[in-house]
Order: C-alpha cells, then structure tokens, then sequence
C-alpha cells in the first residue's frame, strides 16, 4: 500500500464519513477537506473540520501508520504545526505536540487522528494494488478501454500541455541565464538537438562556447562561421591532407586569437554506430549553414504559421566538399547531405514548439501558445518503441500532438505507476 490511495480517497471522498470519529472518540464534521497540496508540507490546506465542539481550520496530513510522522521529523518542521487533523490507514502509536500552533493549543497535546483502515471499499483497495503490482506494459492494460474516449481526450490534452511545461522549464532556466537573450537560448538549444541523442551533449558544449554573437559578425561569411564553429568543436586539431580543413584549421586560429575562444575536446564528439548522415561532421556544417543563411532566427520562427514553413527555412544546401565526404580526408560518392523532413519535425517538436509555448507564456500572448499547439496538430505522429507499445493496445495517434502526449503518460504516469494522479487510473478507481 502506497500512502497517494489515501491522498485519493480523501480528494474524491471515496470512503465512508459517515459518523466519523477520531481514535479517541471525538465526533469529526468535515466542512471542508482541504486543497491537495504536491509540494512540501502538510498533504492538504485550508481545511475546516469540527472536531468535537471545535471548528478547525488548518492542514491534514496523512501517513499509512501514525508513527510515520515521526519517523518523517514533522515535529521539529514547523510547516506542519497546523495540522488540525493526522489521517491515517492505521494508528499503531498516538502522537504528541512539541509545541502549540496558537494559543488555543497546547505543547504536549496529542493530534486528532482519523484512522480509515475499515473505512475504505475492499473492491477498490484490491483494484489499486492490482495496478500497484501490475507488470503489464502499462499497469491498467486490461481496463485502459473501460474508460470513455472523451475522459482520456481530455486527459491527453492536458498532458501534452505538461510536457510542454516540463521542456521549457529548462529553457526558462537557461534564458535567466542568458539575462533573456532569446535568439543565444534558442540557438543553444536548436544546436542541442542537431546531437541527435548521442551528440547532445557535445553540441550543446559547442553552443556554449561559442556565442552567438561572434558568430553574427561574420554572418555573410559561410566559410568563416564553418571554421569558427569547425574549430571550436575540437575536430580541427589534427593533421589534414586536404586542402579544406587545412584552409579552416588556419581561418579558425585567427578567430580564435581574434575572439580569444577555447575548444572544447574532441573526444566529446561520438561516430560509433551512427548513420554517416548523423556523423557530427556532417551536423555541424549543416548547423553552419543554418547559422549563415537565417540571421535572427528565433525572430523568423516567430512569425512561422505551418510546418511547411519551418521545412523552407530549414532547408540546407552543404558547402562543395561536404557533398563528397562525410569525414574530413575521406572522400565518399557524391551525395546531397540536406536535412530530411524527420529531422526537421523533430527541431519542431523539441525546440521550436517548446519555445513558441514559452515566449507566450512569457508574453502573455496565447496566440503564440497557440501555435505550438497547431505545429504539433500538423505533424505526422512520431514513431518509436513507445508508440508502438501504444498501437499495440489498440490507440492509434493520428498526429505529434497525441504522441507528445502519450509519452508524458507512459513515461512519468504508468512507469512511475502514479494511477491515482492519472485522470485514466482515476476513472478505473472511482468505477469501483
């Protein structure tokens, strides 16, 4: 047993109050049950409970046994000095003040305590430690479709909000960081995502070491920005036989000297196991072009109203010698290394609708919120392991937008096995 059933059946009164009692004997009247609380502290506030003779207005708490507060230290923390009620499955010891809220409390008294051990429906305590101990995909499998196609709609759309939130709370971090500079914070993050997972990190690196700004002033020089960005990433301090990295190599030590930059170690960059396409040579001279030909770049995704749009500016044309390698010193056949549509929805979906949300927030301004939501409409759903699990079962999401949102579900609901704070494992309970 988990103590979020209790946080349940307290939220949705799925247990019997009737003539409720504390374990000492005092009549309870619950007026009002409180607001859950996600945060530290008491689990609910502002509630009002008569209790006795007395009305109560304060917090509840609630533990499987009483001992737990202790065992938590809520005496010495005093946020939970206004717990006017400790709710529990079972009270195993009574639990004492260590001092008093307000001076109609005494230091020593003991805490009213509610036990809902024979309170709560045995029919719905086995259907929730069925989901607890479930070790299906996900653990509500065989009930997923008892739940009407309206309630988990409307629970989807609200979960692809919240992942929303949770991308851009990086960002958020990140632009308070850069003193709000917009265009450097997209330009970090977009350069993340041309990792394609396993160079990430490497990308962002790169990003972080080489400012925007510098690369600005040289915005009408492709061969310039290639060797600032070549350079920085480390790729360069090496030997060559051509004549193209050598050309960099030697441009590169100028912008350095010039913009007194420091490389990051080559050893960051990953090829193992990549499609040559991904090979970080390739990224980066696709990140220069990109860089080189959309000055401004978060200020044009502003105004983007489709994803055909995006697709246009993100449509990249490599330098000659890129169309022949894909590594420096090693010619290949003559092949275009455009950016395809895949890669281009994945910048939508991980960096420019998780920004576009963000600046309406903090603008102000829903149409731009808005937007986010309508790119993502217009996307073909993405296809990977999940998904599939999520076709398996029947569901079959018709745009990103749901595939957005049932990787929230799946990812931070049924693996945290977190049914009661899921609307879907909710509806399941409260059937029962």
């Amino acid at each position: 047993m988990r103590e979020d059933l209790l946080h349940f059946v307290w939220r949705t009164r799925r247990f019997d109050f009737q003539q409720l009692t504390t374990t000492e004997g005092a009549a309870i009247n619950i007026q009002h049950f409180g607001e859950h609380n996600t945060h530290a502290g008491p689990d609910f506030h502002n509630a009002k409970i008569q209790i006795g003779e007395t009305l109560w207005a304060g917090n509840v708490e609630m533990h499987l046994k009483s001992s737990d507060w202790n065992r938590h230290k809520h005496s010495n923390d005093r946020a939970y000095d206004n717990v006017i009620l400790h709710v529990v499955l079972e009270e195993d010891e009574p639990i004492f003040r260590d001092r008093a809220p307000n001076s109609l409390r005494e230091s020593g008294e003991r805490i009213p305590c509610l036990e809902l051990k024979k309170r709560i429906d045995n029919k719905l305590s086995k259907t929730y430690l069925k989901l607890l101990h479930s070790e299906h995909w996900i653990p509500c499998q065989h009930h997923f479709f008892e739940v009407s196609d309206l309630k988990k709609t409307l629970w989807l759309d609200r979960l692809l909000v919240e992942r929303l939130e949770v991308k851009t709370q990086a960002i958020a971090n990140r632009l308070e960081q850069n003193k709000n500079h917009w265009e450097e914070t997209f330009y970090q993050f977009l350069a993340r995502n041309f990792g394609v997972k396993v160079n990430n990190d490497a990308f962002e690196q790169l990003a972080r070491a080489t400012p925007l700004i510098h690369l600005s002033k040289h915005k009408n020089d492709l061969f310039q920005i290639e060797a600032m960005l070549f350079g920085q990433s480390g790729l360069l301090e090496k030997e060559f036989e051509d004549d193209y990295p050598n050309h960099l190599k030697k441009e590169y030590q100028f912008l350095k000297t010039k913009y007194q930059l420091e490389p990051i170690a080559a050893v960051n960059w990953k090829f193992l196991r990549l499609r040559p396409a991904n090979f970080p040579t390739i990224r980066i001279a696709q990140f220069a072009r990109l860089i080189y030909q959309s000055a401004g770049l978060f200020s044009k995704i502003l105004e983007i109203k489709s994803v055909e749009e995006v697709e246009k500016l993100f449509k990249l044309e490599l330098s000659d010698y890129w169309k022949t390698h894909y590594t420096f010193d090693k010619e290949s056949p003559q092949k275009s290394k455009k950016l395809g549509k895949t890669a281009i929805h994945l910048f939508i979906i991980n960096t420019i609708a998780p920004f576009l949300f963000l600046y309406g927030k903090w603008k102000k301004e829903e149409s731009f919120k808005d937007k986010a939501l309508e790119l993502l409409e217009q996307l073909k759903p993405e296809k990977n392991s999940i998904i599939n699990g999520w076709k398996d079962l029947g569901l079959e999401p018709e745009s990103a937008n749901q595939t957005q949102s049932l990787l929230q579900l799946k990812n931070e609901y049924c693996n945290k096995k977190r049914c009661l704070e899921c609307q879907i494992g909710a509806a399941i309970l409260s059937e029962r």
